[in-house]
């Protein structure tokens, strides 16, 4: 699934295209794509027509389009393979479009595709969060390390006050958001730590050194437009974003890893894989055991 630097990209794409454009039409071309506006397509289009978009905004792995009208938002849920791309009204469908957007100025196109129609479009209203608004439905969302609000202090305490290990606290996307399979297991291997390290023996230091190579990773990913393994994970002009040559270990089995050259290992984790070098990522003695 997209993590943060990808849809960080898409909303980045977003908001330069279509902050501050009036929605003229809107076309719902699929149910499974707007099943999470419970009042049905009409509703949907009704209450879109004639809104101004104001901006596009995200936490974790969630982007939001806040209207005009003051507390509805567009919300854009990526699922596993959703797109979102602005392309001229005239260019071809494609077998997988499930909703359409069209604009007062005549402009390109909102189109949201979704080969496995996990994803798709629903309005939300807006609550407070501390300094910030976020959609209601997400609320329970924590922010995400590129935040200004994040509480780096507060994470790492609330973590080694916790029974887990490290990998399922940087996925408790309830602690701490935007980081998946891919980028977890990029930061671990940065910072040195193996995935299994209980949470509570975990140094603030180490928890502090963790936060910083995780920011590091996004920022990196960030500039190559996000990993993109097919051609599924694109930004809004179909463009895939190439950090996959820049991966140090998720996918990298059996290559040698680049500070001590033992080839990276996989571990199954939770019906997916770990990536890690043995030598550099020490396990805790029990998973050794």
């Amino acid at each position: 699934m997209p993590e943060l630097p990808e849809v960080e990209t898409v909303r980045a794409g977003l908001d330069r295209w279509v902050a501050g454009r009036t929605i003229a039409e809107v076309d719902s071309l699929h149910p499974r794509a707007i099943r999470r506006h419970l009042a049905g397509p009409l509703d949907l289009t009704q209450r879109l027509v004639g809104r101004r978009i104001e901006s596009a905004q995200r936490r974790g792995k969630y982007l939001w389009m806040p209207l005009d009208d003051g507390p509805s938002c567009l919300i854009g849920h990526l699922g596993m393979s959703g797109q979102l791309l602005m392309l001229a009204p005239g260019a071809e469908p494609g077998p997988h479009l499930r909703a359409r957007i069209g604009f007062t100025d005549a402009g390109n196109e909102l189109r949201f595709l979704d080969q496995r129609t996990f994803g798709g479009l629903h309005l939300d209203e807006l609550v407070p969060d501390g300094p910030t608004w976020v959609p209601a439905g997400i609320a329970h969302i924590a922010r995400d390390p590129l935040d200004d609000h994040f509480d780096d202090a507060g994470w790492i305490s609330s973590v080694r006050r916790r029974n887990t290990t490290i990998k399922r606290a940087l996925l408790d996307q309830s602690s701490i958001s935007g980081v998946g399979n891919i980028y977890a297991d990029e930061a671990l291997w940065r910072a040195k730590l193996h995935g299994d390290r209980p949470t509570a023996g975990l140094s603030r230091q180490s928890l502090s050194t963790l936060l910083a190579e995780l920011r590091l990773v996004f920022a990196e990913a960030l500039r190559a437009g996000g990993t993109s393994f097919d051609s599924l994970y694109v930004n809004v002009n179909g463009e895939s974003g190439y950090f996959e040559r820049s991966l140090n270990a998720y996918g990298r089995v059996g290559e040698p890893c680049g500070r001590c050259g033992r080839p990276i290992a996989r571990a199954k984790w939770m019906n997916r894989s770990s990536y890690f070098c043995p030598r550099c990522q020490r396990p805790p003695r029990r998973t050794a055991a």
